[in-house]
């Protein structure tokens, strides 16, 4: 499997990598059957993501995703940060293998969720936002979810 150069670099040296004490958004996506969890922290402050950061457990794409996303929202508006896709994601990291494409899609439904999070708490709706709010669609086949 051959990585770009930018994979290796988010791999190698991954941006905004740790727990953010002060999150007021948390989301997490994944399941360990499956091999890959993404947690992603976001302090928020009037709808600005001023700080963010995330933990993965998986493979280097799954890493390198994460560390991409992260840098792809950090100082965005909520609204802005929604608009991340996972094809934004790859496209940032000058592609991934076609096997490794599911990476980029949690990094986005961890954003999703950390920023689902975060408006709750605030007492609104994410739905408001067009939160795309991760979900089991029953197809996966490792998880609790599927009847396994």
């Amino acid at each position: 499997m051959i990585y770009s150069a930018k994979v290796m670099d988010h791999f190698s040296n991954p941006r905004n990598v740790g727990e953010l004490a002060d999150a007021n958004g948390i989301g997490e996506v994944g399941n360990a059957k499956c091999g890959d969890i993404m947690k992603i922290y976001l302090k928020i402050d009037h709808d600005i993501i001023t700080d963010v950061s995330f933990k993965t457990f998986g493979c280097g794409a799954a890493v390198a995703t994460s560390s991409m996303a992260t840098e792809l929202i950090k100082g965005k508006p909520i609204r802005e940060a929604l608009q991340m896709t996972n094809k934004a994601v790859v496209e940032a990291l000058d592609g991934l293998p076609a096997v490794k494409i599911h990476c980029s899609v949690l990094a986005e439904e961890a954003v999703h969720a950390a920023i689902a999070d975060y408006l709750v708490k605030q007492g609104k709706d994410p739905a408001d936002y067009g939160v795309k709010v991760p979900h089991c669609e029953g197809s996966c086949g490792c998880c609790d979810h599927c009847g396994e």
